[in-house]
């Protein structure tokens, strides 16, 4: 009986949702460069503390979650360094709470929810069943937990370009496979003309949720959670899997101590999620054509490198049909979006998926979304502003896909 007692406590124990409860968001602003780089350090630190990084307008402004029994010591360090806080977020679980604004519609995926891996998968499984010949399953690799990165093929017809749409990287970044399912949905279902004319005209690999064993975690445990779910010697979990690509791997943007949330694992793709993928993606390397890859948060459309300004050399090409993009959602709904490559416009970011892509097959189009919204949500962006995120992501990737037809059938 004892036995089963202690069995019993280690199952609530594993099974107990991570509560961040009285938890405040503060917002962080560095005056001069001393006070920026003593930010990015904070940043990679492992004190346990969540800390990120965003592009200010005149500074690097930064965002930590401090629970509130580390409050008093936190505060006495940003003194220390002289960098100023205000509280942005007062309790992170109540903004949890709040995420989920409109109630799920019974027995459909409409874009009004959140949804879990099952269902994500689910909703994979029924576009095969209706739609035989077109959407036909695809495995594109494994997860430290046994569980497939399940996607799809979405193909009218053999030898088209191909285009790989990759969500879910980062477990915490809800909207991400939530955008990469309606974009999938409306190239199946558009009476857009020019929507119907691209589905037509590509093979679309098309992967909602690549990091399965974090999205469940993030679910199931821990709204919060960025990383895989693999153990480490350290008694830590997991790896940032958008840095363990192996391209400028290690470099800048990332951590490594293996409890920082951003950590970039012991070696490039020591990850089976990030090695798998990677193996998938060379086996469909010769026809594709175009990478696009989802991530929240903060409107932006980013094309390589992270690892420097070093400019790829269709550069002009791709900020020329970067800018086009970003006017068409701000013509939809007024959404404002930046563009730019990833080492200039957001920050310094190395061995992720885009870049390896790029640098490993010269795919000419590579490009990756962050998504609503600036930071007042942040990643609990409410679920009634799903549908206006995905559908503005949608009218970007018709202007770029446009123009790589266009590009790709010869025209001018």
């Amino acid at each position: 009986m004892a036995k089963l007692l202690c069995w019993l406590l280690l199952a609530a124990l594993v099974s107990a949702k991570v509560r961040y409860d009285n938890h405040q968001v503060l917002l962080l602003l560095a005056e001069d460069d001393a006070q920026e780089e003593a930010l990015k350090e904070l940043a990679n630190s492992s004190d346990g503390l969540h800390i990120w990084t965003r592009p200010g307008a005149s500074r690097q402004v930064g965002y930590a979650m401090v629970p509130p029994d580390r409050m008093l010591g936190f505060k006495k360090k940003l003194d220390a360094l002289g960098i100023k806080s205000e509280v942005h977020i007062a309790d992170m679980q109540a903004s949890i709470d709040a995420e989920r604004t409109t109630a799920r519609s019974s027995g459909s995926y409409d874009w009004t929810d959140y949804y879990d891996l099952e269902t994500i998968n689910a909703f994979l499984d029924s576009l095969v069943s209706k739609y035989p010949g077109v959407v036909t399953p695809l495995v594109g690799g494994d997860s430290y937990e046994g569980r497939k990165i399940r996607g799809v093929k979405l193909s009218f017809k053999e030898g088209n370009p191909g285009v790989f749409i990759e969500g879910g990287i980062h477990a915490s970044e809800w909207v991400s496979p939530a955008t990469v399912t309606y974009i999938l949905d409306k190239l199946l279902t558009s009476e857009d003309p020019v929507i119907k004319d691209l589905a037509q005209s590509f093979t679309f690999y098309i992967f909602p949720v690549v990091n399965p064993d974090g999205y469940a975690y993030s679910h199931e445990t821990d709204r919060l959670w960025r990383k895989n779910r693999r153990p480490l010697p350290e008694g830590c979990y997991g790896v940032d899997l958008n840095r363990n690509w192996d391209f400028h791997w290690g470099e800048a943007g990332a951590s490594n101590e293996s409890c920082n949330r951003r950590y970039w694992g012991p070696a490039p793709f020591s990850e089976v999620e990030t090695r798998t993928l990677s193996e998938y993606i060379t086996g469909i390397s010769h026809g594709l054509d175009v990478y696009l890859s989802f991530h929240s948060y903060l409107q932006m459309i980013l094309f390589p490198y992270g690892h420097s300004s070093e400019r790829v050399h269709n550069f002009d090409e791709l900020m020329s049909v970067g800018q086009k993009a970003v006017a068409a959602i701000a013509e939809y709904n007024g959404t404002q979006y930046q563009v730019g490559n990833v080492f200039d416009t957001i920050y310094p970011a190395t061995g992720i998926s885009m870049d390896w892509v790029r640098s490993t097959f010269d795919t000419r189009f590579t490009y990756t979304w962050e998504l609503r919204d600036t930071g007042h949500y942040g990643f609990l962006l409410p679920t009634d502003q799903i549908l206006g995120t995905a559908e503005e992501a949608l009218r970007s990737v018709r202007v770029i896909l446009q123009h790589a037809k266009e590009q790709l059938s010869g025209g001018h």
